[in-house]
């Protein structure tokens, strides 16, 4: 058990970073798309390039948002209902979420083995690599969403605020 920890602690760090390094290749390719087309220099490829790495980034930065607590929630009818049914109330919308991530993996993967021949304007690459991120994404915001319920599972009897601010 604790090598599965490690190895998605490792998964995590990789992810992060990826979603860091990629984000700035992103603003680098359209920065430099921009100042080549002031000089009436036109790299189509950039923008392809651009655009790929925009949906990589965006999809992984969802499941890294989701993962440390930074998408936004809405608590507004359940912050005056019990503790207990609060959490039961949290688990049962990590089931449903769960549920959409893993639907929504099958369904994209259907896509890009669909999108499979179809290829970029200007580059000799498979468009279902956009598709794909996707589906990578949602794979790994199941397995965000499964360690959430995890631990929510874990502290269902326990009252502490703390321990509900890190689910």
């Amino acid at each position: 058990m604790k090598n599965i920890k490690k190895i998605y602690d490792v998964f995590c760090k990789c992810e992060t970073a990826f979603c860091g390094g990629g984000f700035i290749v992103l603003v680098v390719l359209v920065f430099g798309s921009a100042i080549l087309r002031f000089f009436r220099l036109s790299m189509a490829w950039n923008i392809d390039l651009a655009m790929l790495f925009l949906a990589w980034v965006s999809f992984l930065g969802a499941d890294v948002a989701w993962r440390s607590g930074q998408l936004i929630g809405i608590d507004l009818v359940t912050r005056y209902f019990p503790k207990k049914v609060q959490k039961a109330v949290l688990i049962l919308v990590y089931v449903i979420i769960l549920g959409v991530c893993v639907i929504s993996c099958i369904y994209g993967m259907r896509l890009v083995i669909t999108e499979r021949l179809r290829t970029f304007q200007s580059l000799p690459i498979p468009y279902a690599l956009v598709h794909l991120s996707f589906v990578v994404a949602t794979f790994s915001m199941s397995i965000s969403t499964v360690v959430k319920i995890k631990l929510a599972i874990e502290h269902f009897n326990n009252h502490e605020e703390d321990k509900e601010a890190q689910l």
